[in-house]
C-alpha cells in the first residue's frame, strides 16, 4: 500500500489518498485534522509540549503552538473548510516510568494537554482520542471519510 510516512517533528497533507503514517508514537503525539466531506487532511508528528522561540522557528512541526497552526493554514489553502474540520489525537504515552526522571514520565501527558489547549483555543473539536497509557503506537490517517486506524503490540488494532 503507498503511504505517506510522517516522521517526527513533520507533517503531511493528503487529499483523498494516499494514507498517512506515524510510526512508533511513544510520548509524541500525532494530531490529526481533517474535513470529511472534501476528503483533505493533515497530520502533525508533535515531539514536545512546548519550546523556545528559536527552535519554534527552526523546527515548527515539533511543538503544538506551533505546528497545529501551520497545519490549520495548510488545510485551509488545501480547500478544507474551517467550520467542517476536527480534529482525533493519537500517543502521548507515558513509556519510560521506571527509568526516566519525573518531568521525562511526564511529556506525553504535557503533549496530549497543550495539543488539546491549542485546538480548543482554535476552535477545533477532537471527535476522537487514543492517547496516554504506557505502550508506543502506529497510526494509519485515511483522508477519505476521516478513518485513523491506531495498531499496538499491547492492545493490538482499533479504529477511532
Amino acid at each position: 500500500m503507498e503511504k505517506l510516512v510522517v516522521g517526527i517533528g513533520n507533517y503531511g497533507i493528503a487529499k483523498k489518498k494516499p494514507p498517512l503514517v506515524a510510526y512508533g508514537l511513544g510520548s509524541c503525539v500525532a494530531v490529526i485534522m481533517y474535513d470529511e466531506e472534501k476528503g483533505i487532511g493533515g497530520m502533525a508528528h508533535i515531539m514536545l509540549p512546548n519550546g523556545n522561540l528559536n527552535s519554534a522557528k527552526k523546527h515548527p512541526y515539533r511543538f503544538p503552538e506551533t505546528a497545529i497552526p501551520k497545519l490549520l493554514a495548510e488545510l485551509l489553502d488545501g480547500g478544507a473548510r474551517r467550520e467542517k474540520l476536527r480534529a482525533k489525537l493519537v500517543g502521548g504515552a507515558n513509556m519510560f516510568s521506571l527509568l526516566a526522571s519525573k518531568e521525562s514520565q511526564e511529556i506525553g501527558k504535557r503533549n496530549i494537554e497543550a495539543c488539546r489547549r491549542v485546538l480548543s483555543e482554535l476552535g477545533i473539536p477532537i471527535v476522537g482520542e487514543d492517547v496516554g497509557g504506557d505502550y508506543g503506537r502506529t497510526v494509519f490517517f485515511f483522508p477519505e471519510g476521516g478513518r485513523v486506524l491506531v495498531r499496538s503490540f499491547k492492545v493490538g488494532e482499533k479504529e477511532i
